[in-house]
């Protein structure tokens, strides 16, 4: 059963499918990091230097300067912040995996290879099979 195991876990699709894995936490990551550190600060200087990550609605109705005060304190938030900006990392995750789906479908594709013009054709009288260069037909004998 071990060596079933270990056959398993070292055949290909395996190994690929945990490289996959991790090389996707490690850019899940970095597009986390371009969106939080990258992105959203531009956008929310344009909006009237709003921090996205810092918008919430206090759901217990009393009143908290900063979003941290109210976590401290226990009160329900709707963090709509946090939320838009991981809908912008699902975004560019979802924008870049697209790419590279295209781009490994074109390299995956086989070329068209060049169709030599054809060397023969059908005579119009006999419809027999003559070269495209013959003037007359070598069966019926035909002036092409």
């Amino acid at each position: 059963m071990l060596k079933d195991f270990r056959d398993f876990v070292m055949r290909g699709n395996v190994l690929d499918l945990a490289v996959a894995v991790v090389i996707g936490a490690a850019f899940g990551k970095i597009v986390s990091s371009l969106v939080n550190d990258i992105i959203m600060p531009p956008v929310g200087l344009l909006l009237g230097n709003v921090d996205f990550r810092s918008l919430y609605l206090n759901l217990s109705g009393t009143p908290y300067a900063t979003l941290a005060d109210a976590q401290a304190a226990g009160a329900p938030t709707l963090n709509y912040g946090a939320f838009i900006s991981t809908i912008v990392d699902f975004l560019i995750v979802a924008l870049v995996i697209f790419l590279l789906v295209r781009m490994a479908v074109r390299l995956q594709r086989p070329k068209a290879e060049e169709v030599p013009p054809p060397s023969t054709k059908e005579c119009p009288f006999c419809f027999s099979l003559i070269t495209v260069k013959a003037t007359r037909c070598a069966h019926c004998t035909s002036q092409l």
